[in-house]
């Protein structure tokens, strides 16, 4: 996550995936993998969903908060963390690889990722939101590491009890592809009796949302995101198959 993408169109369906699930009584916390802004594209631009009224169908109340964010000039992510937004514990530590060789980068992640496993301990659901998803081979260990989560982040949050949420972008890759790395991901043996669900957000520039969840939650949030999938959301939101 970036300040500049506040308030764009994957913020709407994230904030609104995640505002149904905390209906449920769930707590959720949200790791950020906020990092700084970047200027050699257009990304986060994708605001035109404000002035769109199929969107505000979905969830007026969001949709008029984030407009009025995107209106005030203050795309932060502090913007968001309002309980009128989403009632949530955050953590919004930047992680930052600027100017870091190697090994230091490794220190500030483990220090980074330690603090926030303390930050959202006692969450029931916890999401992270990195730029581009689960880490590939050609970033880890490089100054864009930090634009990517490491399984074994997710793993940690599992094991201390939490359902897990990432978020995957959507490259020039058909779903199947980001269906089997998430089986890989499970078949990895470090998400015990995990049970899986998948969303894609369809509109604009597309992405996945990959649940990963434990199974005294797996019952709840499914029957929350099938009853989702029965209002507006329909026309955004898809349920991936397998």
């Amino acid at each position: 996550m970036q300040n500049r993408y506040t308030g764009d169109i994957g913020d709407f369906g994230k904030l609104g995936l995640l505002r149904q699930l905390s209906r449920t009584g769930l707590s959720i916390g949200v790791n950020w993998y906020l990092t700084s802004d970047e200027t050699h594209n257009g990304d986060g631009r994708h605001i035109s969903y404000l002035k769109n009224g199929t969107f505000r169908a979905c969830d007026e109340q969001l949709w008029s908060a984030l407009g009025k964010i995107g209106d005030s000039g203050k795309r932060e992510v502090s913007a968001l963390e309002r309980p009128d937004i989403l009632r949530a514990t955050f953590y919004s530590r930047m992680l930052d690889f600027t100017g870091t060789d190697k090994t230091e980068r490794q220190m500030l992640r483990w220090e980074w990722h330690n603090l926030a496993m303390e930050k959202l301990r006692a969450c029931d659901i916890v999401f992270v939101d990195p730029d581009n998803g689960l880490m590939v081979p050609s970033a880890d260990g490089t100054p864009r590491s930090n634009k990517f989560v490491l399984p074994f982040e997710l793993a940690e949050y599992y094991r201390a009890g939490a359902s897990v949420i990432y978020y995957q972008h959507k490259a020039r890759r058909p779903d199947e592809f980001y269906i089997a790395q998430n089986k890989q991901l499970i078949a990895s043996g470090a998400f015990p009796n995990a049970e899986t669900l998948g969303l894609k957000f369809k509109k604009t520039s597309q992405r996945y949302y990959f649940c990963l969840m434990q199974p005294q939650h797996a019952a709840i949030m499914t029957h929350c995101v099938e009853r989702m999938l029965k209002t507006p959301w329909k026309n955004h939101f898809v349920l991936l198959e397998g």
